[in-house]
């Protein structure tokens, strides 16, 4: 366990990850710069995100940066909805750090 997921709750940190992001733009950033995008909880922090990641992933944590993106407007006939908030975490990787989503261990 690192010194840094010791400050937090574990059961805390096992929450705030929700699930990792999968699309074009999220493989390009980690093709790019070696991040990783993942879904979080909304009153997650850096800290935390940072901890959660090393806990779960056995992996170092170079930085963290967090993007709030507003739940777009959708009409269902004459009623309007909203989708939900989302915050997503891009979680830079020291060099030589690796993530697979696949299962195996390497």
């Amino acid at each position: 366990m690192t010194a840094a997921s010791k400050k937090f709750d574990e059961g805390r940190l096992m929450q705030v990850l929700v699930a990792p992001i999968v699309s074009e733009k999220a493989t390009h950033v980690a093709d790019k710069t070696n991040a990783v995008t993942f879904k979080v909880l909304q009153d997650a922090t850096k800290p935390e995100i940072k901890a959660a990641v090393e806990l779960m992933f056995k992996v170092e944590v170079k930085g963290v940066s967090v993007v709030n993106i507003k739940g777009k407007t959708k009409r269902f006939g004459r009623s309007v909805g909203r989708r939900d908030h989302v915050r997503k975490a891009y979680v830079t990787l020291k060099p030589g750090q690796e993530l697979n989503f696949s299962g195996e261990a390497a």
